[in-house]
């Protein structure tokens, strides 16, 4: 039977998910982060099926989301949006180090995914933390820079004023090289990762991830390490084919 168990990690409130009798074994682990304006458990389905198949799921609330949320208007959530990304980021090491104090990750099993800002951050975290084993990426972005630069472009389009001046913008982009996975596309080192994305998505761009996936498919010896997932017409929502292949594809690389 599979329990969710609801506790804190280093004040990070998270639904740890897993087979009951097989709470305190050492299991390949899955740290999956939501998407902007979600919450841990809008993510359960998956998890759910991941801890079917033998893995121990964590699932965050990423700051200002879920039991973190604070009174805010949607336009100041936007503007934190890449504070919240390097916090999962930060998060992610608090998490990561929990599992192994506590001796629960079997082997070299640490995986990380996320959905939108969670496949973000997962892309991000890739050129942070080498013991990451296997990501996957659920229409998030491989390219921040980039990213950033198209959120910016469409407030101003919509007359927005920034509440940033053009240096501290400067400063930002900066920092986003650092975690910029397209331009440090040696930071994969072979690591089996898995992209899913709707083609038709109005928000993440389609072609970041697949572009990226072009790039650098041709620097995997082992082709089935690397798998992108392409769904037609597909908008900003994951779908329920694509939490099944997720959840295969996982499956097979553990």
């Amino acid at each position: 039977m599979v329990t969710v168990y609801r506790e804190t990690i280093r004040e990070i409130p998270v639904l740890h998910v897993v087979e009951t009798e097989r709470y305190d074994d050492k299991l390949p682990v899955v740290t999956y982060f939501h998407g902007f304006t979600s919450a841990k458990e809008h993510n359960l389905p998956q998890a759910y099926l991941m801890a079917r198949k033998g893995f121990r799921v964590i699932l965050p609330d990423s700051n200002y989301h879920g039991e973190r949320e604070i009174d805010q208007s949607h336009q100041d959530l936007q503007f934190k949006f890449w504070e919240i990304v390097k916090s999962n980021l930060t998060e992610l090491a608090d998490i990561k180090e929990e599992m192994d104090s506590k001796d629960l990750v079997k082997g070299e099993k640490f995986i990380v995914s996320g959905t939108s800002m969670g496949g973000i951050t997962t892309a991000a975290a890739l050129t942070k933390y080498p013991w990451i084993d296997i990501a996957a990426v659920m229409m998030g972005s491989p390219k921040p820079l980039a990213f950033a630069e198209k959120m910016i472009a469409d407030v101003r389009q919509m007359g927005v004023e920034l509440p940033i001046e053009e240096k501290q913008i400067n400063e930002l982009m900066k920092s986003l090289t650092d975690i910029d996975l397209s331009m440090q596309p040696d930071k994969l080192q072979g690591r089996p990762i898995f992209f899913w994305h709707g083609d038709a998505d109005p928000v993440v761009p389609f072609d970041h991830s697949y572009e990226f996936y072009n790039e650098v498919i041709s620097h995997y010896k082992n082709p089935e390490n690397i798998r992108f997932l392409r769904e037609v017409g597909r908008d900003h929502k994951v779908s329920r084919f694509a939490i099944l292949e997720l959840v295969n594809w996982l499956e097979k690389h553990v």
